[in-house]
């Protein structure tokens, strides 16, 4: 590895350390998806979305929750993010990646020119917490599914990036660690989804850390692929990384 490319993952995860010293960032309203560049019908779309994930009662998850999680982000982004659940900090606030999974998720996607707040939306497979943050059953996520994949069709983003087993298993259909199908390109909808490990993993073994990064510059190019203001607006931070 050149010296260069070391630099970059350095930078890409020196969040890591801040997030689990500093905490949660603090909590702000609930998205609300005002994007004066999206047509008016997705709005509509994802607030009623947003409303039934808040009022739904299909399973077991809904008895202990304090906030449901519909998601947040851009309504036309560039990247959906799919998580597995809600923790403890994400049921507090009602929103997606807010503990230190979550800042080191901002620090993954800024590191090629992405935000939540720009040009991503981030969501999760189930949008209640699973109880001491277990993995979510089956009939949980057969249950909850739809709604992401009513969002992933209002929101139609260039690519999807799933965190993790559970949330790539559950969209692809396929079963296997995220060790195997990490860095490989799939399709979900019609559209080019890249699996790689969840951020919370990234924190327990910090020895993926090289991977994880190798996937961000991936994902990188496939947007400059399809994206021309992606690819200009982000040519010289290209560049300086080696992407």
């Amino acid at each position: 590895m050149t010296g260069t490319q070391k630099n970059a993952i350095a930078r890409f995860f020196d969040a890591a350390a801040a997030a689990l010293s500093t905490g949660c960032r603090a909590a702000r309203a609930v998205y609300d998806f005002k994007d004066d560049a999206a047509p008016a019908e997705a709005q509509a779309a994802l607030e009623k979305i947003a409303a039934e994930v808040r009022a739904c009662r299909a399973c077991k998850l809904c008895e202990e929750r304090r906030n449901a999680v519909p998601g947040e982000g851009v309504r036309r982004p560039l990247v959906l993010v799919v998580g597995e659940g809600p923790g403890a900090d994400e049921d507090a606030s009602g929103r997606p990646f807010v503990g230190p999974a979550g800042k080191l998720l901002d620090q993954m996607l800024s590191s090629i020119g992405l935000s939540r707040d720009k040009n991503c939306f981030i969501a999760n497979i189930v949008k209640c917490r699973p109880p001491e943050n277990r993995e979510p059953e089956a009939n949980e996520t057969s249950r909850c599914v739809g709604y992401l994949e009513r969002q992933t069709d209002a929101l139609r983003p260039l690519v999807i990036v799933s965190t993790g087993r559970t949330s790539t298993g559950t969209l692809l259909h396929m079963g296997g660690g995220i060790r195997r199908l990490r860095g490989s390109w799939k399709t979900y909808r019609g559209i080019p989804l890249l699996p790689t490990f969840h951020p919370s993993y990234l924190l327990r073994d910090p020895d993926q850390k090289r991977l994880a990064w190798e996937d961000m510059k991936s994902l990188c190019r496939r947007l400059a692929e399809l994206d021309p203001a992606y690819r200009a607006q982000t040519a010289a931070l290209r560049a300086g990384r080696n992407i």
